[in-house]
C-alpha cells in the first residue's frame, strides 16, 4: 500500500516507534498519551518549499507563520497518520533551514500530549528531561534531547490546538509573503543560509 506522506518525510512510523522505545528505556511510557504532531526539518529553502507543496496535497490546511525570523508551516493533514499501534497524528510542523545551532534534518521531534498532569509529569521525570522551551505563554514543552539530535517534546495541550485557538483557526492555506532567506552570522563570518 502506497504511503505518500512517508515518501515525503520518511519513515514516520519507525521514527515514532524508536522515540517511544527510547522514552521507555528512560522510564517514560508514552503509549497511552495522545500525540500532538511530528516535526520535520529540512536543510535548505528550496526543499522546504518543495516538501510544503507536496504535503499540502494531503492536507486540509496549512498555517505558515514567522518564528525566529523564518517561516514555519503547521500542516493539518486531511487524514491522520497512524503510528504506535493506531495512535493518530494529524499535524506536521515543517521547519526550514536552521537559525542558530545544530539540528537533525528530517524527522526531528515527536510531540506528546501529557494533559493536566503536566507539572506532575515534569517533576516525576525531571532526571531524564533535558530542558523546557518557552515558545509562548501556552506553549512551554519539556523535552528530551537524544544522542542523534532528535527530541521528544511533552506538551500540556496539543501544540496545534493551542496555535489553532490563538490565531483563530488553522484553515485554508496561508504562506508568508515576500520572505527571503537572510544571511546567517557565525563565528567565521556572515554566511548565506543554505539554498
Amino acid at each position: 500500500m502506497a504511503d505518500p506522506i512517508g515518501e515525503i518525510i520518511g519513515d514516520y512510523r519507525g521514527f515514532a516507534a524508536m522515540q517511544r522505545d527510547r522514552m521507555a528505556a528512560r522510564g517514560i511510557d508514552i503509549t497511552d498519551f495522545p500525540l500532538s504532531h511530528l516535526a520535520v526539518r529540512v536543510a535548505d529553502w528550496d526543499l522546504y518549499v518543495h516538501q510544503r507543496t507536496l504535503l499540502e496535497r494531503h492536507a486540509r490546511a496549512n498555517r505558515e507563520g514567522l518564528w525566529n525570523g523564518r517561516p514555519i508551516s503547521l500542516i493539518v493533514l486531511a487524514e491522520p497518520l497512524r503510528v504506535l499501534d493506531g495512535t493518530p497524528i494529524t499535524g506536521i510542523e515543517l521547519i526550514p533551514p536552521v537559525h542558530q545551532r545544530v539540528y537533525r534534518m528530517g524527522l526531528e521531534h515527536l510531540g506528546v500530549v501529557v494533559g493536566e498532569e503536566f507539572e506532575q509529569f515534569s517533576r516525576v521525570h525531571r532526571a531524564v528531561l533535558t530542558g523546557q522551551q518557552f515558545q509562548a505563554p501556552d506553549i512551554e514543552p519539556v523535552y528530551v534531547l537524544l544522542e542523534d539530535f532528535t527530541h521528544v517534546k511533552f506538551y500540556r495541550r496539543s501544540f496545534f490546538d493551542v496555535v489553532d485557538e490563538e490565531v483563530g483557526g488553522i484553515e485554508g492555506f496561508r504562506h508568508v509573503e515576500d520572505w527571503v532567506p537572510q544571511g546567517l552570522v557565525t563565528a567565521t563570518g556572515p554566511n548565506p543560509l543554505p539554498r
